[in-house]
């Protein structure tokens, strides 16, 4: 299988050109992702385990779901398709907030999105390890203790999230 081809983003989120996974990651070159929460009808959050094979914070918790934006292709295509790959979810999502590229956020600009659903996931086994439905204050409290077991740029999500949109 051909390694992924991502657009390479200027600081204003501007494609420049078009390179190889590997390359992007190695150079630390602005790209794109999103991130998708999903909610069931108790208000809580999925959480993920990244899997261990993952090459960025391998079993690190972090959103329902999330992946980078392939080469031609926007946010909005890209985080429904995310979900269904990862989760074996359909269910439709709300656009909530863009996060700058930086150190911070992997060098990525990611759209936040939300859903709410009570379908149960199928997690993908080679994205994902496992995971579960959580109180968001349980999650603040767990990473308040703990936040060396959260992706970075879930931390700033779901700490966005807390202050605008719950």
């Amino acid at each position: 299988m051909p390694e992924e081809l991502f657009d390479i983003v200027d600081d204003q989120d501007r494609v420049i050109g078009q390179m190889a996974r590997f390359e992007v990651h190695r150079r630390k070159l602005f790209h794109r992702a999103v991130s998708i929460f999903v909610f069931d009808s108790r208000g809580r959050l999925l959480l993920q385990q990244r899997s261990a094979t993952k090459d960025e914070y391998p079993l690190c918790y972090t959103s329902s779901a999330s992946g980078h934006v392939s080469a031609g292709e926007d946010y909005d295509e890209t985080a429904p398709r995310e979900m269904q790959e990862e989760l074996g979810l359909t269910s439709p999502i709300e656009r909530l907030a863009k996060f700058p590229a930086g150190p911070e956020t992997a060098n990525e600009f990611t759209v936040l999105y939300r859903t709410v659903t009570d379908a149960p996931p199928q997690f993908d086994p080679i994205e994902i390890a496992g995971g579960a439905f959580y109180e968001l204050a349980e999650i603040a409290e767990w990473l308040a203790r703990t936040p060396e077991q959260f992706s970075p740029p879930f931390r700033i999500a779901f700490e966005w999230y807390r202050a605008n949109a719950s």
